[in-house]
């Protein structure tokens, strides 16, 4: 099987990474039972960007290759530590390289050099518990998943960025007039379908430098698939001219230089797009004999169809001055009119203010909520985490979803998917319940953090009391006193004082004389 040299076709499959997941991690630290919140946020995803790079003059690389994925980001860890980005993925094309979808839609030309477009954005790195901490949720026992990157399939379109294109029959003489009239040297050989792929030269008149092509094997029918010219008549919409190369000694019989250009005409025009370039005609191998004799009984009608004719060889480089000269004069005009130009104005469309953002409709399987973040949040929802899907019912609700669906005449127990026809996720409808006055907490939220905390509480209580001590009474004594002020006194005392129990005079009362062995 032959390796191909130039491709100016492929198909490219694309894959962004996939942003890391966010992570509900609390604070750990001695003496802070409740650190709070602390987990990091997911790193995003790396995209895929198509770059013009001017190094690169085939798609060949993406022909052996055409499944190209980026870097996924990385997951959050504690202590607020966010993931690592995505490494982006860039892909150098040629310029000219036109990306299309795979119905031809075009989503973008690419021609200059440095050129470039994000054709699968990465996906966003989930939220961890510490961002999606508020003030009604102090302590989320969850986290956020990463959004998969975007993932699409393209077509690359390679049109050789030239100025002048020459069209013709094969063996005309097209390779070997670019070799002539530039440094470019193509396959010549004295048989048809020599060339295989669309040839450059870059030729230079003086102040003007410009760039020719060929197109190869552009027969009757081409425009149908025969030959290889369908393969390649891409190649010279971006022409400011073409020129039509002539055989005027041509051994096949039944051809003359006339009804060669009409052929080749009613190919292009078939082709489309084409009409309004300028015509230039190069009457080649006037060095052989025949070949002279038959241009001059043709040039003349060919004149008065109101064409610019030139008899050149380009074996002896005869007329090639002259038609380098007339083609570098259109080139010039052509990037006159160019640079004059008005540049497109850019009309935005901002949405409607009352748009919500969503749509719902019913379908056979349920009722189908489409929308941007409905989709985005299902997809970063940990399903397997109670408090996420109560995290989820809030953020749905307060975009007006579930009202939406009460509007619609949805009852309990119908089916809500949201998602992606293939991949979407199913619910069983349940409307929120009117609480009234009461009110009724969020998940995520930790009722610890709203309670009273009694050893907090007390130590404040003893600070406060700490002003009012007696001289000798410590932090425990205050303590103490404030638990059981009646049967316990102060731990420290001044000995004799009316505080020392050793002091204090004995009473017939007391239980210890009744016992007293040394009665």
């Amino acid at each position: 099987m032959a390796v191909p040299t130039f491709v100016d076709r492929v198909t490219l499959s694309v894959s962004a990474g996939r942003g890391g997941n966010g992570v509900a991690s609390v604070h750990r630290e001695k003496f802070k039972p409740l650190g709070g919140p602390d987990g990091g946020n997911g790193g995003p995803g790396g995209s895929v960007i198509l770059r013009v790079d001017p190094d690169v003059t085939t798609l060949l690389d993406y022909h052996h290759s055409p499944r190209r994925k980026a870097e996924h980001g990385g997951h959050g860890a504690g202590d607020r530590r966010n993931g690592a980005h995505g490494a982006d993925l860039v892909l150098a094309v040629p310029a000219g390289t036109v990306v299309k979808e795979r119905n031809g839609t075009v989503i973008a030309d690419l021609v200059a050099p440095g050129t470039e477009i994000v054709i699968a954005q990465g996906g966003r790195g989930g939220l961890g518990n510490a961002s999606l901490a508020s003030k009604t949720r102090k302590a989320p026992g969850f986290a956020l998943l990463g959004e998969p990157g975007e993932e699409l399939d393209v077509v690359l379109e390679l049109k050789v960025v030239a100025d002048i294109g020459l069209v013709g029959f094969p063996s005309a003489g097209k390779s070997s007039l670019i070799a002539a009239i530039s440094r470019a040297r193509p396959k010549i050989a004295d048989y048809p379908f020599t060339t295989l792929v669309p040839n450059l030269g870059v030729v230079t008149a003086g102040d003007i430098t410009f760039t020719v092509a060929d197109v190869p094997g552009l027969i009757e029918g081409a425009a149908e698939g025969r030959g290889l010219g369908h393969d390649f008549l891409r190649h010279i919409e971006r022409c400011a001219a073409l020129v039509h190369v002539l055989d005027t000694a041509t051994l096949e019989p039944g051809r003359n230089p006339v009804d060669d250009l009409d052929v080749i005409e009613d190919e292009l025009r078939r082709y489309g797009g084409l009409e309004d370039r300028p015509r230039l005609v190069a009457l080649n191998k006037v060095d052989v004999p025949d070949g002279r004799g038959i241009a001059e009984l043709v040039i003349e009608e060919l004149r008065e169809r109101g064409l610019r004719v030139f008899e050149i060889s380009a074996v002896s480089g005869e007329g090639t001055r002259e038609l380098i000269y007339a083609m570098a004069e259109i080139v010039a005009e052509a990037r006159r009119a160019k640079a004059a130009e008005i540049p497109a104005r850019i009309v935005v469309r901002p949405k409607a203010f009352d748009d919500d953002g969503f749509t719902v409709k019913r379908t056979g399987a349920g009722w189908r909520v489409v929308g941007t973040k409905p989709e985005r949040w299902v997809r970063q929802t940990d399903f397997s985490n109670d408090e996420a899907v109560g995290y989820l019912a809030d953020r749905l609700n307060r975009l007006g979803v579930e009202a939406k669906l009460l509007e619609l005449g949805a009852v309990e127990g119908d089916a809500v998917l949201i998602g992606s026809v293939d991949d979407a996720v199913v619910f069983d409808f349940k409307p929120g319940i009117d609480a009234g006055a009461e009110n009724l907490s969020r998940r995520g939220e930790d009722d610890r953090f709203h309670e009273a905390r009694p050893a907090a509480a007390r130590r404040r209580e003893i600070q406060e009391q700490m002003d009012e001590r007696a001289e000798n009474e410590t932090r425990a004594d205050v303590a103490r006193r404030l638990d059981r002020p009646d049967e316990y006194g102060p731990t420290s005392y001044e000995i004799g004082s009316e505080d020392d129990p050793d002091a204090r005079p004995v009473s017939l009362e007391d239980d210890w004389l009744e016992d007293d062995p040394g009665e």
